[in-house]
């Protein structure tokens, strides 16, 4: 489903010396499989997200995904696949401020090429906002605010949901209710997801756990190993 070889990304430090940030030889993901990645909070798991949603490329290696070399597309192209195929949890939201939570999930649909709205309002429904459908975020609580979110996500069916620290806005009872709700949803529409977090009580909710440090080949000085 997704299949990452030799994965390399660096960012440019003073604008001379080139930092590197992930380093990966493999890494599979099959089909309908959840997994968590821990690690330091800066430590470039987001970077690696951002790669694997098409948000950046890589200096080196390959990204497959349902077998489209997301690394080989262009800008337009991997902004479409990412609207059709890649569902992506930020840690801020990134929800629009000016739009309520039904025109939040309306606008992300319509990226998809196919806007629903009964189908934004059965979204909202189950993730429990049917009463805050008009509402704009800052209008609501965080967690119904993570909600939004995590339904604007999965909202175009996507084969891959992508969550980045998606609870660490939140207090330990809505992590809870927030991670059960996530994996529903995913389980229920097939599709696969990758969660990184720092927070030990979100990686031991998920079975396949993946060790950052030895995951990613870029010791503590910046160089891959």
């Amino acid at each position: 489903m997704l299949q990452i070889t030799n994965l390399k990304k660096g960012f440019q430090l003073r604008g001379e010396i080139i930092l590197p940030v992930v380093g990966i030889d493999e890494f599979v993901l099959e089909k309908s499989k959840m997994v968590a990645i821990h690690g330091a909070s800066g430590s470039g798991k987001t970077t690696f997200l951002n790669l694997i949603a098409g948000l950046l490329l890589p200096d080196e290696g390959e990204l497959h995904l349902d077998g489209i070399a997301l690394h080989e597309l262009s800008e337009s192209k991997r902004d479409y696949l990412r609207a059709a195929s890649i569902g992506y949890i930020f840690q801020s939201f990134h929800l629009l401020q000016s739009c309520s939570a039904l025109e939040n999930l309306l606008i992300a649909m319509s990226f998809g090429g196919q806007v629903n709205q009964a189908k934004a309002k059965e979204m909202l429904d189950r993730v429990g906002l049917k009463d805050r459908m008009s509402h704009k975020p800052g209008d609501m609580s965080v967690g119904q605010q993570q909600r939004v979110a995590l339904a604007r996500a999965l909202i175009n069916q996507p084969s891959l949901l992508l969550a980045d620290e998606p609870t660490g806005n939140l207090d330990a009872q809505n992590t809870e209710n927030s991670l059960a709700l996530i994996k529903e949803l995913c389980a229920s529409s097939g599709a696969s997801m990758i969660i990184v977090s720092h927070d030990p009580n979100v990686i031991h909710a998920f079975d396949n756990q993946f060790d950052w440090g030895d995951l990613n080949q870029v010791t503590e000085t910046g160089s891959c190993i």
